[in-house]
């Protein structure tokens, strides 16, 4: 059996408009790159509101100090993720003409009420920053709120547009025209809960443990201080909670496969074939000539896992037209990385806090302490594969059974310029926002508490002595 298994094979059709490839390349590079950014903006406010609760509740210096420096990252990665969401949304028109020029009042609403969040989140963050040492820190406390409130309401609404684009609702299509829109049908899209659910929670797993493994790297270099046990336990705690529940989430997001896109789920357990009873649970495995390789296979669990039975099978590619199929083991190797990498940091995290619970402190182990220090990483890169996974299982439609990808592309060849650029002004940004960063740590380690900023108040000292990182 034939099948489309390399993804540049379906990109080099001389058919295909020559705007495809490199609108696909540069969607692929804004998406990747935003992406994280976003994960910070949806969950450093609820630490950070967590973190100044704390502090007010307590009257815990340590714990505002913490968030006071948090807000400062905070805006920081916010600064960036200004340049990168902008560009997303100059980017749907300029590349993808065919899609937004047919459904763009479809999805409009969507765009415009995510737009509206983010000035609304810009609003919240530059008053709370400008705030501290200005308003009485129980008031000062609240403003963290529409910024926490905001940040979701606009990821929220950007995955309706992505879960709209996986199951398409909201209008009616008839001789080729676009009638009886309903973009409020996209907003409310029962589709969209599950996907935003999962990434919600994955926000918190990246933005968690990515801050925890910053003082868990304070900690092996021996800064054993209680401000970074208590900037480790508080992200990490965040994480905890999300890395267990995130195999829930994806599970019930992924059980409605099988109605929505049977291709996409096929491409996932690796199912070449509808099988007569249980389907098995392929772990690894690559298919070559239509012959799946290498794969350790575990009966009835795929059935288990992709349609809550033992009984009911996978639908196999073989009731799928090949060009139909997405590039099958880029879909599935993204789709097991993503779940081999979760269930890792979900174990870990079960083992951290039992043993906690039992009275033994982790946090003194060193081996413990350097794998919590390349977390971050992984969640980044679970966070990578499962948005691979799932764009990449949706082709070869840009609208799911709707419209396919290469009628949504232009002819523009210029893009490829277009690309270069914003290859380069990302990897600019990125030095960038790194060198600040670590400007602002050693600093405060060698004791600085106030870093002056252009038109910011100076604030007092928020805390002892302690010279954390």
């Amino acid at each position: 059996m034939a099948t489309p298994d390399l993804l540049i094979t379906a990109l080099t059709s001389d058919l295909d408009p020559a705007g495809l490839m490199p609108a696909r390349q540069q969607m692929a590079l804004s998406l990747g790159w935003h992406i994280v950014l976003a994960c910070f903006g949806v969950a450093l406010p609820a630490m950070i509101f967590w973190m100044h609760w704390r502090g007010v509740r307590r009257g815990d210096d340590t714990a505002l100090l913490l968030a006071h420096r948090w807000a400062k990252v905070s805006a920081v990665l916010f600064a960036i993720g200004v340049v990168s969401g902008t560009a997303l949304a100059f980017q749907m028109g300029l590349l993808w003409p065919g899609l937004m020029g047919t459904y763009g009042d479809v999805v409009g609403l969507s765009f415009a009420f995510e737009g509206l969040a983010f000035f609304l989140e810009a609003i919240f963050l530059g008053i709370y920053l400008y705030g501290w040492g200005r308003i009485d820190p129980r008031r000062h406390l609240w403003f963290v709120l529409p910024i926490a409130i905001t940040g979701v309401v606009g990821t929220y609404c950007i995955l309706t547009v992505n879960a709209w684009m996986n199951a398409p609702v909201g209008f009616d299509l008839v001789n080729g025209e676009v009638t009886n829109i309903d973009p409020w049908a996209v907003l409310f899209n029962p589709n969209a809960f599950w996907q935003f659910l999962h990434m919600w929670v994955a926000a918190y797993m990246v933005a968690g443990f990515s801050v925890a493994a910053v003082y868990a790297v304070g900690l092996l270099k021996g800064r054993r201080d209680r401000y970074h046990r208590l900037g480790f336990l508080v992200p990490f705690g965040f994480a905890s909670v999300s890395a267990v529940l995130q195999p829930v989430v994806g599970h019930l997001l992924g059980s409605r496969l099988a109605e929505t896109q049977p291709a996409k789920l096929a491409a996932f357990e690796l199912a070449t074939e509808t099988d007569s009873g249980a389907s098995p649970l392929r772990i690894g495995g690559v298919l070559i000539d239509g012959v799946v390789r290498y794969s350790i296979d575990i009966p009835y669990l795929g059935s288990l896992f992709a349609r809550n039975s033992f009984t009911k099978p996978v639908q196999g590619l073989d009731t799928i037209p090949v060009e139909d199929q997405p590039p099958i083991n880029m879909t599935h190797l993204a789709f097991q990385s993503m779940v081999g990498i979760g269930t890792l940091l979900a174990l870990a995290v079960v083992i951290f806090w039992v043993a906690r619970w039992r009275g033994h402190d982790l946090l003194e182990r060193r081996l413990f302490l350097r794998f919590v220090s390349i977390t971050g990483v992984l969640a980044v890169v679970a966070l990578e594969a499962g948005w691979i996974a799932t764009e990449v299982g949706r082709q070869p439609w840009i609208v799911y059974g709707i419209m396919r990808t290469p009628e949504a592309a232009g002819n523009n060849s210029g893009l490829w310029w277009l690309l270069g650029i914003t290859t380069v002004v990302y990897a600019l940004m990125t030095v960038g926002a790194t060198i600040v960063i670590r400007s602002m740590a050693r600093r405060w380690r060698a004791g600085e508490q106030d870093l002056p900023s252009p038109y910011g108040p100076r604030v007092e000292t928020l805390a002892s002595s302690e010279k954390p990182s």
